[in-house]
């Protein structure tokens, strides 16, 4: 081989070891600190939120999310329509201290009449009792969804 084709090579292969280090200090970044926001001066002003009426459960829907396991055992959130962020943020509704959890590990949010998790890119996985979930999944009352050592369940 000629010097310059060994020149070339030494380039190509320093050039994709600083991108793969890049990458990685990203990652990084990201599970710490969250996702970027855009700047207070980018963003539209929300227009005040209505009051929303309560709608009242029906028969069978659950009621509340209670952690069956871990650090957190014997919490109890009750279920309204707003989602439920689950990891180590401060901003989490459910905030654990877990080294399995990821920031934000998962969400539950309520459609159409049922309740959905969805797991946020975890570095560990969220698993809805032993599959781990890949897409937003429905859930059913009383199987245990796992975020790190963190178990929790919907109840009526």
């Amino acid at each position: 081989m000629s010097e310059l084709t060994l020149l070339l090579i030494r380039l190509a292969f320093l050039a994709v070891l600083w991108f793969f280090v890049i990458a990685a200090v990203g990652v990084i970044r990201t599970d710490l600190f969250g996702s970027r926001t855009a700047p207070a001066g980018a963003r539209k002003a929300a227009k005040p939120a209505k009051p929303v009426a309560k709608p009242k459960s029906k028969k069978g829907e659950p009621r509340q999310l209670i952690v069956t396991g871990g650090p957190l055992q014997g919490t109890t959130i009750d279920l309204t329509e707003t989602p439920i962020t689950i990891g180590r943020a401060n901003d989490a509704t459910l905030v654990v201290t877990d080294d399995y959890a990821s920031s934000r590990h998962a969400r539950l949010f309520p459609q159409d009449g049922q309740w959905i998790v969805e797991d946020l890119g975890s570095t560990n996985g969220t698993y809805l009792d032993r599959s781990k979930v890949t897409r937003p999944t429905p859930v059913p009352l009383g199987v245990p969804i796992r975020v790190g050592k963190t178990v929790i369940e919907l109840r009526k």
